[in-house]
């Protein structure tokens, strides 16, 4: 597909997609996750970890109503590229040996299968992290359950659809939308 034709087939998914949260909404979730993270973290001198691009659009958000110090780092592992389904996991930036002894938040913008998630668990326990805190801004609702990791903080509920805007991409574009929107299938 050619540039041309990728920016024609993102403004067509935009133009079709269905809005199932609005900003408005996201701020919300956004507001009380910082909340709920807040009462949690704030006395122990954390780092917010962010995943990916998404990760760092739902980081940035939460990190700019917490009124308490912490530190930010990011790891970047990749299952989609530039697909609508995923793949294996590879690990372009893994968690930092830094992090040993630290409490952390995780944050992702999306609970899809949880594959992401359970790999990182395990990289920072063989770290040494002290404490593991996970925040998604949308949980997926499975149509068929599977085994996944529990989150400690959920934004917003959705369905087993392709979702784009809040951090999450529609082959590479869209991540800026502050409203939620689902692919029309």
């Amino acid at each position: 597909m050619s540039e041309a034709d990728g920016l024609t087939d993102a403004l067509g998914a935009l133009a079709h997609a269905t809005e199932i949260y609005s900003a408005a909404e996201v701020d919300a979730a956004l507001d009380r996750m910082a909340a709920e993270i807040t009462e949690t973290v704030a006395d122990s001198d954390p780092v917010i970890l962010a995943v990916m691009q998404g990760g760092v659009f739902a980081s940035t958000e939460l990190c700019r109503r917490f009124e308490f110090p912490y530190q930010f780092d990011y790891v970047h592992g990749s299952r989609y590229g530039d697909q609508l389904e995923g793949g294996e996991l590879n690990w372009r930036v893994p968690p930092s040996a830094d992090l040993a002894g630290r409490t952390v938040v995780i944050v992702d913008d999306i609970l899809d299968r949880g594959l992401t998630l359970a790999d990182l668990r395990l990289r920072l326990a063989k770290l040494g992290v002290r404490k593991v805190y996970s925040a998604v801004l949308v949980s997926k609702n499975l149509h068929d359950p599977i085994d996944r990791p529990a989150v400690d903080f959920i934004g917003v509920q959705a369905d087993d659809i392709y979702l784009f805007g809040c951090g999450m991409d529609y082959k590479g574009y869209w991540r800026g939308i502050p409203s939620l929107f689902a692919v029309r299938a």
